[in-house]
């Protein structure tokens, strides 16, 4: 009978598992750890080697709380899988439906960064006006199937450690309860 309760225990708590997904941040890495609504945890492990303006950025965007409350506002994943995209303040309050979703940030451009760094699975770029390199901002987007037609256009400053099956799952208008920074 105890073996049966523990099983049944067991079966209830697998499913919270992958919810409730950690990674511990080692000596010298920058960790930017979205909680994404009813989903996850996402862990990007941030680059400043490679993209050392827009890791900083990105890094005081999430320390002023910035991206709290955002939701994903792009999902393409038909006809194949391609990306998921956030940080449009726009999103925290306005309609989805609203023409202006996807062209808001936090006022603040940064220079474009060339990483070297390829849009495989797992990473993570800054979005941008596709006539200005310069034009990146607080909007981001997380790779879901390898996309290297978009090297060398935007900055990959990042990549996704732990959560990927979270990005995955995630659907337009899904929200960014908290973002935070973590170090090692």
């Amino acid at each position: 009978m105890k073996a049966l309760f523990l099983f049944i225990a067991a079966l209830c708590i697998l499913p919270f598992a992958a919810f409730a997904q950690t990674y511990q941040s080692k000596p010298g890495e920058t960790v930017l750890k979205l909680e994404i609504e009813g989903r996850g945890n996402v862990y990007i492990l941030l680059d400043k080697s490679k993209a050392p303006k827009t890791v900083d950025h990105i890094v005081n965007l999430a320390k002023s709380g910035f991206y709290n409350g955002i939701r994903f506002h792009r999902v393409e994943k038909t006809p194949k899988p391609y990306l998921v995209q956030a940080g449009d303040p726009q999103t925290k309050s306005g309609s989805l439906d609203d023409s202006q979703v996807g062209t808001g940030g936090s006022g603040t451009t940064v220079p474009f960064e060339d990483t070297g760094l390829s849009n495989i699975e797992g990473a993570v770029g800054l979005a941008r006006n596709p006539d200005d390199k310069n034009s990146g901002d607080s909007q981001f987007y997380i790779i879901i199937g390898q996309s290297r037609f978009l090297d060398g256009k935007y900055s990959v400053f990042g990549k996704v450690v732990a959560g990927m099956d979270v990005v995955k799952d995630i659907q337009r208008g899904d929200r960014i309860s908290t973002a935070t920074i973590q170090t090692g």
